[in-house]
């Protein structure tokens, strides 16, 4: 049975890969881990393949190579890493030797020891440019505990330590891999943890990533929010905000045609309904109602005809 599995997404880091395996074998020589690494070629158009597999061959019972036609990103090279894992408790690292394996005995113990379920990295003292990556991190993560109700600092960390029960119970797709603690317990896996880790500065090549990253995920964060609090139930949300809308549009409108017909019958001055741009804008608020409303209803006859509807995860039982 094997104790560990180390799953790194690997793309155009054909520089740095063989002397991260050998750190990552010096890190876990003599501590009676049994472990596996497992890496996920992204689609990498370097020499990233080949090197897997002469590290495959320099490591027949450690290394394992899963190799993408194409870049799909990192949320489906892990989704992958996941389903081929095998270890009783589960870490995610970078391949770029920024995330240090010396980490990872004490990321395994804190799993180990059946206190968490999910440990996360936090690189207190990062190596990257404070304007380009670190200021915007700590906006994003202040965010991050906001909408999540999760209080880690580093969110978005690649260094992460699993149970195997949690990989094996949530689905990362898209980009959504920023966000697995929240996936987590939005799956009943509550017991998250925080470890501070070493951060290492880039050797070589250059981040993969660009600003972009901060506005997909803010987007991909409400897109989360919304599924963890509506996606089984939208009309909630749909209807609800749909009905006061049109229930607004519809007592604006109607004031405006009873205080025109009352002045009207008093002889008193009046304007035109249709003259008063107060009544063009409860007539959009009336179309805007019925379609947020039609939203819902649509929304709701999706989800009770989807095969997920009854798809809930079962602890245990007796």
């Amino acid at each position: 049975m094997l104790d560990l599995s180390i799953i790194i997404s690997v793309y155009n880091e054909d520089e740095s890969l063989t002397e991260l395996i050998s750190w990552i074998d010096r890190s876990l020589t003599g501590k009676h881990i049994v472990y596996e690494v497992i890496l996920i070629d992204d689609g990498s158009t370097d020499r990233s393949w080949n090197i897997i597999q002469n590290l495959s061959e320099k490591y027949p019972s450690i290394i394992r190579g899963i190799s993408f036609r194409r870049n799909y990103g990192k949320s489906a090279a892990l989704f992958c890493g996941f389903e081929a894992a095998k270890g009783e408790v589960v870490i995610t690292m970078d391949a770029d030797l920024q995330d240090s394996p010396d980490e990872i005995p004490a990321l395994f113990d804190m799993i180990n020891s059946g206190q968490y379920d999910l440990v996360s990295g936090w690189k207190k003292k990062r190596k990257d440019n404070v304007f380009a990556k670190n200021i915007p991190s700590k906006i994003y993560n202040a965010t991050a505990r906001k909408v999540t109700g999760i209080k880690l600092h580093d969110m978005n960390c690649g260094l992460k330590a699993y149970r195997k029960e949690v990989i094996k119970n949530i689905e990362v797709y898209g980009e959504m891999h920023r966000y697995i603690p929240y996936i987590a317990k939005n799956a009943g896996f509550t017991r998250i943890g925080e470890k501070v880790v070493a951060h290492q500065p880039r050797k070589f090549g250059k981040s993969k990533f660009g600003m972009d990253r901060f506005v997909n995920g803010f987007l991909d964060l409400l897109t989360l929010w919304f599924l963890s609090k509506f996606g089984k139930r939208p009309m909630h949300f749909f209807g609800l905000i749909g009905s006061l809308t049109f229930i607004v549009g519809t007592i604006t409108s109607l004031w405006l045609i009873i205080d025109k017909i009352t002045a009207q019958a008093k002889g008193l001055p009046y304007r035109a309904v249709t003259d008063q741009p107060l009544f063009y804008i409860s007539l959009v608020a009336l179309i805007i109602g019925l379609q947020l409303f039609l939203a819902g209803f649509i929304g709701e006859l999706i989800t009770r005809n989807s095969s997920e509807r009854n798809n809930y995860k079962i602890k245990s039982t007796i």
